[in-house]
């Protein structure tokens, strides 16, 4: 009998304590979530691509103007970049993936295709202001990389 009630005790404190963690992983899920989104909006991804098949030393810089980021439900979001189209800039929200690993949050879109621009396939992990990935266009894919930058704050 006190064995079993010893038992009764191990597996209450187990699942409180399991309760207690995913109650801290949905809380902490939604404050990395909100500061995601507050890292992106406004903010410009600057760095590089690669093609594969090219040089290294042929790499192209590479920049997206990020309007917002905004979580709609579970794991889908929109993201809305500025993008010169033509002799126009427009804001072109994309509606993808995001999904975490621990902290760290994966950007994917599989076969997303953009009116005028073409069908894209993405991964990009982003950590801490650094995001590097890989983009796959028709037949052309190859990697990206770079830093993320929010405007200084005016005086």
């Amino acid at each position: 009998m006190r064995t079993a009630f010893a038992g009764l005790i191990a597996v209450t404190i187990v699942a409180t304590s399991l309760w207690a963690i995913d109650g801290d992983k949905k809380g902490n899920r939604e404050s990395l979530e909100q500061a995601f989104a507050a890292k992106l909006t406004g903010a410009t991804m600057t760095g590089s691509f690669s093609i594969d098949g090219q040089k290294a030393d042929l790499n192209k810089p590479d920049r997206y103007q990020l309007v917002s980021a905004k979580k709609v439900q579970g794991d889908d979001w929109v993201i809305t970049s500025k993008m010169k189209v033509g002799d126009n800039e427009v804001d072109i929200p994309v509606a993808l993936k995001v999904y975490w690993a621990d902290d760290t949050p994966v950007m994917s879109l599989t076969d997303l295709t953009i009116p005028g621009l073409g069908t894209f396939t993405a991964r990009v992990m982003f950590h801490g202001d650094r995001y590097a990935g890989t983009w796959q266009h028709g037949e052309v894919g190859g990697h990206m990389w770079g830093v993320i930058e929010k405007p200084a704050a005016k005086k």
